[in-house]
């Protein structure tokens, strides 16, 4: 395997200056102009009346409803399910531009080009039999009549792409003139033999993988044909019959069974419109869930849940319902798709489990109880916090101390999984409560590992563990740890009555500094209108606010003005790219930043900090001619500052 493509950061934040979100997000969204903004409907969540915004000043879109947001890149990889080279490349192309590989010798650029070409290469080869395979059913009575009678339409049939594989070793031949092709075995469609069942004239024997099957294509999320689940088809009477009831392709250098989910690209809009996604066990599940007005079912192909397959999930939906049987077999799977989907539920998503009777798959439940029955069965799934605990408690007798004791063992290692987060502080609690301990001595006898993902010395640092009150930006406290930090609150009265007509925010920030960042990392331009000690204050600011501009003013010098998604992806793997998205998490994208309100708060900070050195300077000056000289010049500065007279 290829390792992963690196992509100069430059690059990608001159990509993003030339695109035009507004272009890129209307070719799938409805948008009309509303002020300086565009809107529409968001893509990602059903709604009415329009809550998705669109600024092509920021050349960013927010979505007030679901919270999504992002620059080009970001919507491409969230409406197509993309990965980020792959939403880049897609972009690049638009704007036709090449995009560069960092550090590749040539011989390592032209092994990547002819890896692409091969990949290219075995998806037609893998599409052409899936033509034929398509023709083939058309041809199959037999075929048709086993689809019609597990009550599939033509339309789903069509929709799917499903096809037969006729009897007969090499069908196939027919359809690829050059049936000794190696890329036919190295794309699975084609089996041969070892070499001691060569025939006469010394070459391998080989034939048709698939055979007298239902044939439905596995395709990836630019619904390219990346291999095959074929379906062997009943014979009535038959007690049994040779080979296995489903057959898949083997994996190939397109087809990972570990990275690709059955469904996936027929149900990804779907997804959004229905809220969730339903994890299924089989091919025929999916279909006949799509007949059923179920069209939101994707299925594993014949591997257990990985992680790879739930991040792909949570691209499109923030809600998930694995579906399994209830058996043994099933509640394996199921504690398999706990385990993986732990790291990923945060307190924005659900992951719920959903256990069907012995006697019943899906569709034979949907046939027997009906559409609103199953719709009721699925919203009564077990959510994954129940399911912990269930899976957790499992042959543990609660009702003695050995049996609580080991339930906390195994608690342990599927709590810690989690992320940190309101979810997580709960089930804590409700561990220690079943236990029949407090939480901090659980915490203490548990232990911190340098392993644990979610360890104590991360989880007692948050507010509600300390039992502390949250701390909102609702105001800043007025405690001063850097030369420049305002000494007043900034929703003091003097406060308000300066910025009050220039805040239109759901929520203030917690000081003029991070007002100050926001103002200048969405209009760039006005770093450049600054003066040289407006820009020597700001840079001399204490982490976080100092660091940034100093990263910002050596943009500035690099590579010119930036428009904000640009600066975002360029500062991504910065000390404070965390702090700063949180930052902007909330701000209404068409929020006003005019040089009038950064004038105001630039000329507020630089006062404070002209008193907090005063108050330094005034006890020295009666005997320090220096200080003195200092003293007369700062408070010359701060009557300008107030008069409005300096720059």
């Amino acid at each position: 395997m290829l390792p992963k493509m690196s992509i100069p950061q430059t690059f990608i934040q001159e990509l993003l200056n030339r695109a035009d979100v507004v272009d890129i997000v209307g070719r799938h969204v409805q948008l009309k102009k509303a002020g300086a903004n565009f809107s529409g409907l968001c893509p990602f969540h059903s709604e009415k009346s329009p809550s998705f915004t669109v600024s092509p000043t920021k050349q960013f879109f927010h979505c007030f409803g679901c919270g999504k947001n992002g620059n080009a890149i970001g919507f491409l990889m969230e409406h197509a399910g993309m990965n980020f080279v792959e939403a880049v490349k897609d972009l690049a192309q638009t704007y036709n531009m090449v995009v560069p590989e960092e550090s590749l010798s040539p011989e390592e650029r032209a092994k990547r080009g002819e890896h692409r070409e091969h990949v290219q290469t075995l998806t037609d080869i893998l599409e052409k039999a899936n033509t034929d395979y398509r023709k083939q059913l058309k041809n199959s009575p037999k075929a048709v009549t086993y689809l019609k009678e597990r009550g599939l339409s033509g339309e789903i049939a069509k929709d799917f792409g499903l096809g037969y594989a006729p009897e007969g070793w090499r069908n196939l031949a027919s359809v690829f003139p050059d049936y000794q092709s190696p890329l036919l075995v190295e794309s699975g469609l084609v089996i041969t033999n070892s070499d001691e069942h060569q025939d006469h004239k010394g070459e391998e024997k080989r034939y048709d993988r698939f055979r007298d099957r239902i044939m439905f294509p596995i395709r990836n999320i630019k619904g390219e044909c990346i291999g095959f689940g074929g379906r062997v088809i009943p014979v009535p009477g038959a007690q049994a019959q040779p080979g296995p009831k489903y057959l898949n392709s083997p994996e190939t250098p397109v087809f990972i069974k570990g990275r690709e989910l059955y469904g996936l690209f027929e149900a990804r809009q779907s997804l959004r419109t229905m809220g969730y996604c339903l994890v299924t066990e089989g091919y025929m599940d999916v279909v006949a869930l799509a007949q059923w007005g179920f069209p939101n079912a994707v299925a594993t192909l014949g591997t257990a849940c990985t992680p790879e397959h739930v991040q792909k999930l949570f691209r499109f939906t923030d809600s998930v319902v694995f579906s399994f049987d209830g058996d043994a077999a099933g509640k394996r799977a199921a504690r398999k798709a706990l385990e993986v989907s732990l790291p990923f539920a945060s307190d924005t998503r659900s992951v719920k489990f959903l256990f069907l009777p012995k006697e019943h798959d899906p569709d034979s439940y949907i046939r027997e109880h009906g559409h609103d029955a199953f719709t009721r069965f699925v919203s009564d799934a077990t959510p994954l916090s129940r399911y912990l605990i269930e899976s957790a408690r499992m042959g543990c007798d609660l009702d003695t101390a050995e049996g609580r004791a080991q339930f906390a063992s195994l608690a342990k290692p599927l709590w810690q999984a989690l992320p940190q987060g309101v979810l997580q502080s709960q089930l804590l609690n409700e561990i220690a409560s079943l236990v029949g301990i407090g939480e901090k001595e659980l915490i203490r006898l548990w232990g911190p590992s340098e392993s644990d993902k979610n360890s104590y010395s991360k989880f007692k640092d948050s507010n509600n563990f300390q039992g502390k009150e949250n701390r909102t930006n609702a105001g800043y406290t007025g405690k001063s740890n850097t030369p420049y930090q305002a000494s007043k609150n900034y929703n003091s009265r003097e406060a308000r009555s300066s910025y009050a007509s220039n805040l239109p925010l759901r929520r203030g920030p917690s000081s003029r500094q991070d007002r100050a960042v926001q103002i200048l990392f969405n209009d760039m331009k006005q770093w450049e209108l600054l003066s040289p000690t407006q820009h020597t204050m700001l840079c001399a600011l204490q982490a976080p606010h100092g660091e940034l501009f100093k990263w910002m003013d050596q943009q500035l010098h690099e590579l010119g003005v930036q428009s904000f998604a640009a600066l975002m992806q360029g500062l991504k793997g910065h000390a404070h790219y965390d702090w700063l998205a949180k930052l902007f998490k909330n701000l209404p994208v068409d929020l006003e930043n005019t040089p009038q309100e950064l004038s105001s708060i630039l000329v507020e900070m630089e006062k404070d900090s002209i008193d907090q050195e005063l108050q330094l300077l005034i006890p020295r000056a009666g005997s320090d001619p220096v200080a003195y000289e200092r003293v007369r010049f700062l408070n010359n500065r701060r009557a300008r500052l107030k008069s409005g007279l300096a720059v």
